[in-house]
C-alpha cells in the first residue's frame, strides 16, 4: 500500500509547488463546511443557506471567500450579489474552486442576512469531477466582524427542484435538467423578513482544506457578466391565454440564456421550456431543458440550469395565462473589443459569425459545443484561444491561462496528457489534440500576446515530460502514438503518421522557444539539434514528387500534411508550387485544420487561392440566414463530422488568418511591444480591423485603388510597428505627406527607418509613436 501511497502524494506535493496556489491555509481558521441533516448528497441535489449577523461598523471591504460543489446563487440583504458563481471542480484531480468577492456595498449596519443557493450536481462529466458530497463553505472578513459557515447558519434541502423525467441529459454533461415544483417551493426566502424557523441548523462536515473537497484554489477567471432579464425579439403582446401550442421565443443570436417566465395558473400545470438546440442540432445526444409544476395564482420562474440555441420555445398548457417570457444572458465576462470589416461581404459574415461561435463556448472552460458537451478538447481550446486573442479584451487571456494550468494539473503520473481535463468520465490520451494544446499554436501563441513568461515556467516541466514519452526513430522523426483515441481531423485520407509527426516537431519548435527563454540552456541545445535533424530527415524521408507522403499510406494526399509542413517552416521554396496545387485539389481536412490549409496558401504566397478555397468551403455555414455560428462539420448533423454541432468555435479559426496573414498584423515581441502590420489586399477594395492589446487597441485600415494603396495605422504609446505596403508595381511611399521611399531606395525619416527585407513583398518601415498615434503610409504607383 505505501509504495503506491507515495509517489501519488509526492505528485501532489510537486504539483502544489509547481503552480500558485491560493491555499485553504487562507481561510479563516473558525470556516467549516456545512450541509443541511437531510442532504443525502444524491445527484441533483438545491440546499439553502441563511445566516443573520449584526454589524455595527460597515467596513470598506468586505472579502467573502465562496466553495462549493457545485454552483450558488448569492444574496446580501435580500439584494442578488451573485447569479451563478463557482466553477465546475477541477482545478486537479483532487482539489477545488473557490469564488473571491467584495460583498461591503451591499451591507448595512445593524442586521445583515447572508443566504446562499447551492446547486450540487452530483455527478460526473466531461467538464466536472463530483466532490461526492454537498456542501458549502463561507469566509468574509468584514472588519472586525468574521462571518464564516458554521452549524449557526440555517439550511434545508429544497425539495420543489427535481431531474425532470426521461430523456435524461447525456452521459458528458454533469448538469441535469431541471423540474421544478412549485408546490412545494419556500417562496422568496433569501428575503431578509423570511422566516426561518422551519429551516434547522446546519451540519459541520469539515474544515476547509478537509476530504472530499481538499485544497481550495482560488477562482482564476472572472464572475459571469449578467446581461439582465430582457425580452425576446419577436413581438409578444402580453397578457395571453395559452392555446397549448407551443410558443416560439427568437434570441438575438446563440447565447447562453436562463430562460424567465411570469404565469396565471391553476395547481399542478406542467410547463416545459427548452432552445431549438435541444435533441435538435446537437448530433443527436440529449442536452439539457428545464420543466415547471405551477403551483396556484401568479407566479414567476427562472429556470437556473441555463441553456443555449437560437430559439426558445415555450409549452404552456392550454388555459395558463401567460403574463411575461423574457430571457437572461450570462456569460463570459469579456467586452467585444476586436472586430473586422472588408468590403468582401463574406468575410464580414464569417467574422461576426466567427465571434459568436467563441463567445458562446465561454464560460467555465473553453467548450467544444455548449449543448452537447461543454467539454474543453484540447484541440478546440487552441483554436478558440487564437482568435480570443483578436476579438476580446484581456480579460479572456485568463481562460486560456486557467487551460494550460488545468492541461499539466491533470497529467497522469506516467506524463500522459489527456483532454478533456477537468473530467470525472474520461482519461483519454489524444495525442494530436495533446500536442496541438502544448505547442507552437497552443502554449507558445498564448505567452506571445500575453508576455506571460510564469505560466510557460509551471508548465515547462509536464510539457517536456510528456514529449519525453514519444518514441523517436533512427531517422530523427518519432513513431506513431496511438494512445486512447488516434485522432487525427474528422474526415478521410489522413496520413496518421505524418499528421502526429508535424505536431510533435511543432511542439518540440514551442518547447525550444520556451527552454531558451526561461534559461533552460542544455534543453534548449538538446531541442535545436532534433529540430535540425528532424527536418532534413522528414523532407528527405516522405517528400515525393505530388507532396508529403508516408511510405504506406495509401490514401489520397493528405492536405492537411502539405498545410502543416509549410507552416511549420520545413519547406523550402521550390516546394511551394506542388503544394500549392494539392490545396488546390485535394479538400479533405475538417473545419479544425482548414485554417492551416488557409495560414499555408498565404505563407506560399497563394493568399488569393486561399480565399477562393476558403469561401467555397465555408459558403453554406456562412450564408445559412438561420445560423449565427458556425459548425463542427461542413453540415449540419449527419451532414456534418462527428456530433455535427452548429455552434463549434474551431470553426472560426480563419479569423485569426484574415487578422495575421490578409492583414498582416501580428506581434513580434509578446503582448504587441512590437507587432507588424503588413497587409495584402488581392481583390478587395479595403479592408479594416481593431486589435486589442494591453497597451491599448491597434487600428488598422487598407484601401487600394488602380493607383494607390493606404495603410492608416493607429498604434497604442509605447509601441513600435512594423508596416509596409505592398511591393508590386509601387514607385513612391509617402509617411503622411513625406516622401520616404522611392524606386527602391529609402529617404531618410525621423519617425519611420526602412527595413530592407525582401521576404514579405512588401516595402516595410519601422516605425515608433513619437507623440502621434496614428500614421498614414500611401503607396504610389
Amino acid at each position: 500500500m505505501k509504495k503506491r501511497i507515495i509517489p501519488v502524494f509526492i505528485t501532489y506535493i510537486i504539483l502544489l509547488c509547481s503552480f500558485e496556489v491560493f491555499a485553504s491555509r487562507e481561510f479563516n481558521p473558525s470556516v467549516k463546511w456545512i450541509t443541511n441533516m437531510n442532504s443525502q448528497s444524491a445527484t441533483n441535489t438545491w440546499l439553502a443557506f441563511r445566516k443573520t449577523i449584526h454589524i455595527d461598523v460597515v467596513p470598506e471591504q468586505a472579502i467573502a471567500k465562496i466553495a462549493t460543489d457545485s454552483k450558488y446563487w448569492l444574496w446580501v440583504n435580500g439584494r442578488q450579489v451573485v447569479f451563478e458563481g463557482g466553477l465546475k471542480r477541477g482545478p486537479n484531480p483532487w482539489d477545488t474552486y473557490y469564488d473571491e468577492l467584495d460583498i461591503a456595498s451591499y451591507l448595512k449596519q445593524g442586521s445583515n442576512t447572508i443566504a446562499i443557493q447551492v446547486w450540487y450536481f452530483g455527478k460526473d462529466g466531461f467538464s466536472h469531477k463530483s466532490s461526492g458530497r454537498a456542501g458549502l463553505l463561507f469566509d468574509c472578513d468584514a472588519g472586525p466582524t468574521a462571518i464564516v459557515s458554521d452549524r449557526t447558519w440555517k439550511s434545508t434541502v429544497l425539495r420543489a427542484y427535481k431531474t425532470a423525467e426521461a430523456p435524461m441529459a447525456n452521459f458528458r454533461l454533469p448538469e441535469s435538467s431541471l423540474l421544478f415544483d412549485a408546490r412545494e417551493s419556500l417562496g422568496k426566502w433569501w428575503d431578509t423578513d423570511y422566516d426561518d424557523g422551519k429551516m434547522t441548523a446546519s451540519m459541520e462536515i469539515g474544515a476547509a482544506g478537509d476530504y472530499p473537497w481538499n485544497d481550495l484554489r482560488k477562482r482564476p477567471i472572472p464572475l459571469w457578466k449578467d446581461y439582465g432579464l430582457k425580452s425576446y425579439i419577436n413581438t409578444l403582446s402580453f397578457p395571453f391565454v395559452s392555446t397549448g401550442d407551443t410558443i416560439v421565443c427568437d434570441l438575438p443570436y446563440d447565447a447562453q440564456i436562463t430562460p424567465y417566465f411570469e404565469v396565471e395558473a391553476e395547481e399542478g400545470e406542467r410547463i416545459k421550456m427548452f432552445t431549438d438546440n435541444y435533441l435538435v442540432y446537437n448530433g443527436g445526444d440529449t442536452g439539457i431543458r428545464g420543466e415547471y409544476i405551477t403551483k396556484q395564482g401568479r407566479q414567476e420562474y427562472e429556470n437556473l440550469g441555463w441553456l443555449n440555441g437560437h430559439k426558445m420555445y415555450y409549452c404552456i398548457p392550454k388555459g395558463v395565462k401567460v403574463l411575461d417570457l423574457k430571457f437572461r444572458e450570462t456569460g463570459y465576462d469579456t467586452e467585444f473589443v476586436g472586430y473586422f470589416h472588408s468590403s468582401d461581404i463574406f468575410l464580414n459574415k464569417f467574422w461576426n459569425k466567427a465571434v459568436r461561435s467563441v463567445y458562446v463556448n465561454m464560460r467555465d472552460t473553453y467548450m467544444d459545443c455548449p449543448e452537447r458537451e461543454r467539454a474543453q478538447w484540447s484541440g478546440d481550446q487552441v483554436h478558440e484561444a487564437a482568435q480570443a486573442f483578436y476579438m476580446f479584451d484581456s480579460n479572456a487571456h485568463a481562460l486560456a491561462r486557467k487551460y494550460l494550468y488545468e492541461t499539466i494539473a491533470w497529467q497522469k503520473r506516467n506524463g500522459v496528457l489527456f483532454g478533456p481535463v477537468p473530467a470525472g468520465n474520461w482519461d483519454k490520451e489524444l495525442p494530436v489534440h495533446m500536442l496541438s494544446s502544448i505547442g507552437y499554436y497552443g502554449v507558445w501563441n498564448y505567452y506571445m500576446h500575453t508576455g506571460d513568461v510564469q505560466t510557460l515556467k509551471n508548465t515547462y516541466s509536464g510539457i517536456k515530460k510528456y514529449l519525453a514519452l514519444w518514441e523517436h526513430d533512427v531517422q530523427g522523426t518519432v513513431k506513431m502514438r496511438s494512445g486512447d483515441w488516434t485522432w487525427g481531423d474528422w474526415g478521410q485520407e489522413k496520413d496518421m503518421l505524418l499528421i502526429q509527426n508535424l505536431w510533435y516537431y511543432l511542439a518540440m519548435k514551442s518547447l525550444y522557444n520556451t527552454a531558451a527563454l526561461i534559461g533552460e540552456g542544455q534543453d534548449a541545445v538538446a531541442f535545436k539539434e532534433f529540430l535540425v535533424v528532424f527536418e532534413q530527415s522528414f523532407n528527405r524521408q516522405f517528400w515525393t514528387p505530388s507532396g508529403y507522403r508516408s511510405p504506406n499510406y495509401r490514401g489520397k494526399t493528405d492536405d492537411r500534411v502539405q498545410a502543416l509542413a509549410v507552416v511549420a517552416e520545413i519547406v523550402s521554396s521550390d516546394k511551394y508550387p506542388i503544394i500549392a496545387e494539392t490545396l488546390k485539389t485535394e479538400w479533405h481536412c475538417s473545419p479544425f485544420m482548414e485554417k492551416f490549409v488557409l495560414e499555408a496558401l498565404f505563407k506560399m504566397g497563394y493568399g488569393g487561392e486561399g480565399l477562393d478555397r476558403f469561401k467555397k468551403r465555408f459558403d453554406y455555414m456562412v450564408n445559412h440566414p438561420y445560423f449565427t455560428t458556425l459548425f463542427e462539420g461542413w453540415g449540419i448533423g449527419p451532414e456534418g463530422f462527428g456530433g455535427g454541432s452548429i455552434n463549434h468555435g474551431w470553426a472560426g479559426a480563419g479569423t485569426v488568418v484574415l487578422m495575421r496573414d490578409l492583414l498582416g498584423i501580428k506581434p513580434i515581441q509578446p503582448r504587441f511591444k512590437v507587432f507588424q502590420v503588413l497587409p495584402a489586399l488581392y481583390d478587395m477594395q479595403d479592408a479594416s480591423a481593431k486589435v486589442p492589446t494591453d497597451w491599448g487597441s491597434v487600428e488598422v485600415a487598407a484601401k487600394q485603388d488602380d493607383e494607390n494603396f493606404t495603410l492608416q495605422v493607429s498604434l497604442p504609446e509605447g509601441t513600435t510597428a512594423i508596416a509596409g505596403v505592398p511591393k508590386a508595381g509601387y514607385r513612391r511611399v509617402f509617411l503622411g505627406n513625406e516622401l520616404i521611399w522611392e524606386n527602391g531606395k529609402s529617404i531618410a525619416n525621423k519617425r519611420a527607418t526602412y527595413i530592407d527585407e525582401d521576404d514579405t513583398g512588401h516595402i516595410k518601415f519601422q516605425i515608433t509613436h513619437k507623440g502621434s498615434r496614428a500614421f498614414v503610409l500611401k503607396a504610389i504607383k
